[in-house]
């Protein structure tokens, strides 16, 4: 039988830039691989292919997606294994607890023609040149998206009840935790609900609460204490010993979209656009804090203000993933260089080695 498999995203193309969230996915591996090597080398496609191979035998994998190239992964883990392999290029750089110990450097620059790389430096030094502006073009276009969004979230929380807000939290505390304490330390990873990628926003959140029986949708405009309310259940639950998933904004990371408690089988997330869905089962359920919380009529009042700020800030993200469209195109361009540099047969016998390091794992196990 087929291991289970969750996507999810742990490094995002944010309003602060490229922001890692890596090291809490990687915190309890015993053996972490870090690829090395430039575009084309094989890096995406060798890590799909370890997920394959231990999701077929059984094991539950985790696909870490890459949010620069809706194609790629950036990593794979087998958490009963603890092991994960993971790309360690720029810009999600991994910063090793234990080298040799724990993680392992391999290096794929082993397999490519460094002469005829050579050859092509400056259309390389070109390329490169070319998308890192892009991705800073998007970076400054997100950025002022979020500085138009904290300006529509300011209309929202001038009319919002914060006491109520309070009563809310407090009530689903109790409601999803009641007198639970589990005498135990609680796992805290840190993941993104989505991401802006260069097809658009991309998320998983019905991979990731297939299987839990109760999800709770909340609704609302930006500033109505979505984040707050999660960031308070999350402390909670942390407190309590719960595991928790915590689930950050794709566009401000400092915000929360999602937490997951595998153990009694709860999800609660921002299902507001680009995450936007609705009930469809039973054990679905809205939370509205619009109608809860806020000043009935504000939506109405402001409407002018709210059209045109809406209207900026869809217009800011659209040209930021526009950028990372032409990014990505450009890397495609790079990644040329590299497949046709590149001796394969040495990269296929650097990834056996993995393999077999990973089987050896596998049969402490067994």
């Amino acid at each position: 039988m087929e291991g289970k498999v969750l996507h999810y995203f742990a490094g995002g193309n944010t309003a602060k830039g490229f922001y890692s969230l890596y090291d809490s996915n990687f915190q309890h591996l015993d053996r972490l691989f870090i690829l090395k090597g430039g575009p084309g080398t094989g890096k995406s496609t060798f890590m799909k292919k370890i997920g394959q191979i231990w999701n077929l035998r059984g094991f539950d994998t985790e696909y870490l997606h890459c949010s620069s190239d809706n194609d790629s992964i950036d990593g794979v883990i087998i958490p009963k294994l603890k092991v994960g392999v993971v790309d360690g290029t720029a810009p999600h750089v991994i910063e090793p607890k234990a080298p040799g110990a724990i993680e392992d450097y391999v290096n794929l620059g082993e397999a490519w023609d460094s002469n005829l790389l050579s050859q092509k430096k400056d259309a390389i030094l070109s390329l490169n040149a070319k998308i890192n502006e892009a991705f800073h073009s998007a970076y400054s276009c997100f950025g002022d998206a979020l500085r138009i969004h904290d300006s529509l979230e300011k209309i929202y929380i001038e009319n919002m009840d914060f006491a109520k807000a309070d009563e809310l939290a407090e009530n689903l505390i109790e409601q999803f935790f009641g007198s639970l304490s589990l005498n135990k330390t609680s796992t805290v990873v840190h993941r993104y609900l989505g991401a802006a990628t260069p097809k658009g926003a991309v998320d998983f959140v019905p991979n990731l609460t297939g299987e839990l029986g109760k999800r709770y949708f909340i609704k609302g405009r930006a500033g109505t204490g979505k984040s707050t309310l999660l960031k308070k259940l999350a402390q909670s639950a942390e407190a309590k010993g719960l595991d928790v998933e915590v689930y950050h904004c794709g566009f401000d990371p400092n915000s929360l979209d999602m937490l997951i408690f595998r153990e009694i089988g709860i999800a609660i997330f921002d299902s507001t656009a680009p995450h936007e869905y609705f009930p469809e089962r039973t054990g679905d359920e809205i939370i509205d804090m619009y109608d809860l919380l806020v000043t009935p009529g504000t939506d109405e009042k402001y409407a002018d203000e709210i059209e045109n700020l809406s209207t900026q800030y869809k217009n800011k993200m659209t040209e930021g993933i526009s950028c990372l469209s032409q990014a990505k195109s450009v890397h495609d361009e790079l990644e040329k260089y590299y497949i046709d540099a590149m001796d394969f047969s040495i990269v296929d016998r650097i990834n056996g080695k993995i393999i077999e390091e990973i089987d050896k794992i596998e049969g402490k196990f067994l």
